[in-house]
């Protein structure tokens, strides 16, 4: 196994260097973490669902015409992407008052919001991510008006299309996280989606039962996490055998 130099570890995910210029090689780890990493653990086979949840609405937000960095999976663990410039922004789309939401301003968790709503919070690990303002991203140079315009133009795109097709196998996009980045194409930039959506950054409630199909089950200490991102895959028709017995590393990638 040819082993490629690592660019960066972050809670949930390693970049490695892609087999060619512009490109890197994703890594799903079985790490969870919460609370700004302050609650950390291993869950075996996370990282697989996360993957394989991950690729496939990628690929639908593509056909859709959703710019992404994905190009394609490569194993059960590893998706190979093209390496943009991210933008230091978690974008969050919220269609129901849960979480912090529901304790800012007061409201009973599942309360529906009178339309979707668009926030905005600084990727800082030692800050704890606050909360920005429009007047902030631009007033400190992390994007421009139009850079701005398309990622709240694109945020909401893809949550009126994944609303609908996770309410098509009778789920709930509460809310979800997302961040994107630059992509330069010889003197052209585009902003496109980057990272990942998983149940890891999605609030995913079943229609009939209310029952959470995502990260809360860690964050408040529910159990059954694998079993709820199984679910999730299986509803959407993905076929992840024994996601817990996956340990693939990273390996050098030939391009045809």
């Amino acid at each position: 196994m040819n082993r490629r130099r690592r660019i960066y570890e972050g809670k949930a995910k390693i970049l490695y260097e892609g087999p060619e210029p512009g490109t890197l090689v994703q890594h799903f780890k079985d790490d969870a973490t919460a609370f700004n990493n302050k609650k950390h653990d291993k869950i075996e086979g996370k990282g697989v669902l996360n993957n394989r949840i991950s690729e496939y609405l990628f690929v639908k937000l593509g056909e859709i015409g959703v710019p992404t960095h994905f190009i394609k999976r490569l194993n059960m663990r590893e998706q190979l992407i093209r390496e943009v410039e991210i933008i230091p922004l978690e974008v969050v789309v919220r269609n129901v008052a849960a979480g912090s939401l529901a304790t800012r301003i007061g409201v009973d968790e599942g309360t529906p919001l009178p339309r979707s709503i668009v926030e905005f919070y600084y990727k800082s690990d030692k800050l704890g991510d606050p909360m920005v303002t429009e007047e902030h991203i631009t007033a400190f140079g992390w994007a421009n008006p139009q850079e701005l315009d398309d990622i709240m133009s694109l945020a909401l795109r893809i949550n009126d299309f994944l609303s609908g097709l996770f309410l098509g196998v009778g789920i709930r996009l509460v809310d979800f996280k997302c961040e994107f980045g630059r992509l330069w194409e010889n003197e052209q930039m585009r902003i496109v989606l980057a990272d990942e959506i998983s149940p890891d950054c999605c609030r995913l409630w079943d229609v009939e039962t209310q029952n959470k199909l995502d990260k809360d089950r860690f964050r408040r200490d529910m159990g059954g996490l694998v079993e709820a991102y199984q679910e999730v895959a299986r509803r959407l028709g993905l076929h992840v055998d024994n996601p817990m017995r996956v340990k693939t590393g990273p390996v050098l990638v030939r391009s045809k």
